[in-house]
């Protein structure tokens, strides 16, 4: 995957497009991302036995992949993402400038 866990990632699509965050974690098998601050939901909670206290909570969602593309502070923005092979290991490398991520 182009995108790992604790990457610094902007969105490109959606309503919360131009937004930056880091990603907390990746799920390869269904192609999502949860990223800090992003895709906010609402969530009406009941008391139970663990939290005391109801009410409307607030929580990331996850965000489809192919919505996000890493950030480079370098640069300022979204990079493309290739692998190149270096010392018999795959590197993610940024597609234009030639840097490692």
């Amino acid at each position: 995957m182009r995108v790992k866990k604790g990457d610094t990632v902007v969105v490109i699509a959606g309503k919360d497009k131009g937004k930056k965050g880091t990603v907390l974690s990746v799920n390869p098998k269904t192609d999502r991302v949860l990223v800090e601050g992003v895709n906010i939901m609402t969530k009406h909670q009941k008391p139970s036995a663990m939290n005391q206290q109801g009410g409307i909570i607030t929580k990331e969602a996850p965000i489809h992949i192919s919505n996000v593309m890493p950030y480079d502070a370098e640069e300022g923005k979204g990079v493309r993402v290739r692998f190149v092979e270096k010392d018999g290991a795959k590197v993610r490398v940024s597609a234009k400038s030639g840097k490692e991520l």
